[in-house]
């Protein structure tokens, strides 16, 4: 997939994405996947937004690069940075400018 848009993920809210952690598969679920604003810049290649994800993990994995596998979208390389814990785990936020 050459480039990723807010449709492309709006269609998988809900659907698992699993990543290999080498010694198992964790498995993030999307949550949300919305708008931000465009700030006026001249000829983006995309409209910016944000996904969240969320992992049922107690453990928190540090802000990096990576690899998800879904059923729709394929694999995709994705920085994530986890943003907030509760009793149900932790959130993962992904910002596409």
């Amino acid at each position: 997939m050459a480039i990723v848009t807010l449709d492309h993920f709006a269609r998988c809210v809900g659907e698992g994405f699993e990543v290999d952690m080498g010694t198992g598969l964790l498995v993030f679920t999307l949550t949300e996947a919305r708008p931000l604003p465009e700030r006026g810049f001249a000829e983006m290649v995309r409209a910016p937004f944000s996904l969240l994800f969320r992992s049922a993990s107690k453990v928190l994995l540090p802000q990096q690069i990576y690899r998800l596998r879904n059923a729709t979208l394929g694999i995709l390389d994705i920085f994530l940075v986890p943003v907030a814990r509760d009793k149900d785990g932790i959130i993962y936020q992904a910002i596409f400018n």
